[in-house]
């Protein structure tokens, strides 16, 4: 009774602006200025000949400029910066209520998963094996950090962080316009596909598709290090060994990567994602921070999302052969891999945000 009338009295009284709308806010028009500073000749654009990808084929925008794309940039940072405000201040009602939503969604989605391609979960997975290679006397052919890394690439993260941004600006007007809790988005009614119960089970459905989804891919970059031409020619990984020693190994190493992260996503759905198990020594029954799970699995649900979308972009472009399926076929699957994965993030999410602070509701 009293959680209830709790509940009641938060949620219908005055609503806070949302910070999220006017962070985004905030990063449309940084960024819209950034635009404005390319389209008059500052160094730093992004894409078309300043990209590193020697073939043009990785970013869907390899052919824009820095006029007129700098001015587009400008343009669409101010309209951005806009409709950030109406999503960060309006309360959502009225028969017009859903259009900021519908501007928004859309711009979230090209700014987080359409602009970004590949290279940013190439970065994510070599950046580990660059930070040890010095200790155990690894060339890797030369690479380094700044290589995975460039400017180009860092600026797919900040694209991403813009799209989140939007994105959770959006949720946060929808919550208000349907008077849900701000913190939490539980309404009066509760229940649904977002009680612990049902996220429990929908959940694990999902973890389990997130965790066998890449091993297709790990199972072809192991048998190519054993030297069998899993969905190659045996001349494809003769070749490639030759004119990139060591190339199989970090394949390699990119496989049990990947597989590595199914096994975690698992931890989704398991105790010991909740609790670190025995064998943590220091951290050995102590409970497992939500965000600790939350924030890396759903960024590397983005990640995995981005690069799938790429080479499904690259295949119906025609850019991939019959003769070497092993190389790309995989990876068009990780669309599938990425949203498994956002979903059974979501579902931990929902079972372990115990009571709202701001609401009382459970």
């Amino acid at each position: 009774m009293t959680t209830s009338l709790l509940a009641s009295t938060t949620s219908s009284g005055p609503r806070r602006p949302s910070r999220a709308g006017h962070a985004a806010a905030l990063w449309s028009a940084a960024y819209g200025l950034l635009g404005l500073a390319w389209a008059l000749g500052a160094p730093g654009f992004p894409w078309g000949r300043s990209d590193p990808d020697s073939d043009r084929e990785l970013s869907i925008l390899s052919g824009a400029s820095p006029v007129p794309g700098g001015w587009w940039i400008a343009g669409l940072g101010a309209a951005g910066t806009l409709l950030a405000l109406v999503l960060g201040r309006s309360r959502g009602r009225g028969p017009l209520r859903l259009l900021p939503a519908a501007l928004a969604w859309p711009a979230a989605a090209a700014l987080a998963l359409v602009i970004p391609d590949s290279r940013l979960m190439m970065g994510v997975a070599y950046t580990p094996l660059l930070l040890v290679a010095p200790l155990f006397g690894w060339r890797l052919g030369g690479t380094r950090l700044l290589d995975v890394w460039p400017w180009e690439v860092v600026n797919q993260l900040l694209c991403v962080l813009g799209g989140v941004l939007l994105a959770t600006a959006t949720v946060a007007y929808l919550r208000r316009g349907r008077d849900a809790c701000g913190d939490c988005g539980r309404t009066a009614g509760g229940g649904g596909w977002t009680a612990p119960g049902e996220a429990a089970r929908w959940g694990r459905r999902a973890a389990y598709v997130a965790a066998a989804v890449p091993l297709v891919y790990c199972a072809t970059r192991w048998a190519w290090a054993l030297g069998v031409p899993l969905g190659v020619d045996e001349e494809f990984l003769v070749e490639q060994a030759r004119e990139t020693p060591g190339i199989w190994l970090a394949g390699a190493y990119l496989a049990t990567f990947g597989a590595f992260g199914g096994l975690l996503t698992l931890g989704l759905t398991r105790r010991w994602g909740e609790v670190f198990p025995r064998w943590m020594p220091g951290l050995r029954g102590r409970r497992v921070p939500p965000m600790l799970a939350v924030v890396p699995a759903a960024a590397v649900s983005v990640i995995v999302f981005v690069a799938g979308l790429t080479y499904i972009r690259l295949a119906l472009q025609g850019r991939f052969g019959s003769s070497d399926v092993g190389t790309w076929l995989p990876e068009t699957s990780w669309p599938v891999w990425g949203a498994a994965l956002a979903a059974a993030t979501l579902a931990y999410h929902l079972r372990r945000r115990g009571r709202c602070r701001r609401c009382g509701r459970l």
